[in-house]
């Protein structure tokens, strides 16, 4: 910006100019706004005091809200998005962000203002996945049993108590042979090595698989999950490790994920997308 500068003249203009500027009684400058002020011998300073320093208020909103289920990230989305506003769901992230103030069609917006919701899976579902395919003693997977009995649809937490039961008292039993049912399950036999005895008639029948009301994320609803027991037999040392294989548990959580998009996708006015906005 340039300003008009007054010239000197003989008859002693620049001089009363001068004078009167010295007089003027200083004036305070409103925030908020850009000043032009006179500095004398026809200089100019421009002021600007449109910046938070200045108003108290931010030039915009930033920053990315980090929340952990979708009715925080819908309460934040209604609070601060609009019609623009972009929701890009990415699945091997399994993160949901919203760009709240993204590009309009006609115009560059900052794209500085986000809320991401980081999914966090739930203690129940880390306790069985970090068991999944592992075979071990007896009465530490009776202890694991008891632990997460809560979570069991079939058998019955009451009939796996029982089981659990059975193989803390058989720990010290010399396991002989095994045997398939027509059900599926498990019929093992043993030569009881102490006064207690357990199971029935000596043996112990193993489900063939359990299945289980797993919540993935904290925030979602239980979901199916099938187990498949796993066990090995060591006749020569009469030892029985036990364990299961959970049935493709990606599949559980790509489940979960799918239905947590489309619960935000039916709130949302616009569709969510699939992938990542881009980084700033």
């Amino acid at each position: 910006m340039t300003y008009p500068t007054l010239e000197a003249t003989a008859d002693g203009t620049q001089a009363i100019i001068d004078v009167a500027q010295a007089a003027a009684v200083p004036q305070a400058l409103e925030p908020g706004k850009v000043h032009v002020v006179a500095l004398g011998r026809g200089q100019f300073q421009q002021i600007d005091l449109t910046g938070p320093q200045h108003t108290g208020v931010p030039a915009r909103k930033s920053g990315t809200t980090v929340v952990r289920d979708v009715a925080s990230f819908l309460a934040y989305f209604d609070k601060h998005g609009n019609d623009d506003s972009e929701v890009y769901a990415d699945v091997e992230r399994r993160t949901i962000t919203a760009v709240l103030d993204a590009h309009t069609a006609e115009d560059a917006r900052w794209g500085g203002h986000r809320v991401e919701l980081h999914l966090r899976e739930t203690s129940a579902w880390r306790a069985w996945t970090s068991m999944d395919g592992q075979l071990i003693p007896q009465g530490q997977f009776a202890e694991f049993v008891e632990d997460n009995l809560v979570d069991l649809v079939e058998p019955t937490a009451a009939t796996m108590l029982e089981l659990a039961e059975s193989f803390e008292v058989t720990t010290s039993a010399e396991f002989q042979s095994s045997q398939r049912l027509d059900s599926g399950a498990r019929k093992f036999s043993y030569v009881e090595e102490q006064t207690g005895k357990a199971g029935h008639k000596g043996d112990i029948t193993i489900p063939a698989t359990l299945t289980l009301a797993l919540r993935p994320f904290e925030g979602t609803e239980p979901y199916k999950v099938i187990a498949r027991f796993k066990y090995r037999l060591d006749k020569a040392k009469g030892e029985l490790r036990l364990g299961f294989k959970i049935e493709r548990p990606g599949d559980v959580l790509a489940a979960a994920f799918a239905d947590i998009r489309t619960l935000i996708d039916s709130d949302v006015p616009m569709a969510v997308l699939n992938g990542a906005p881009a980084r700033i």
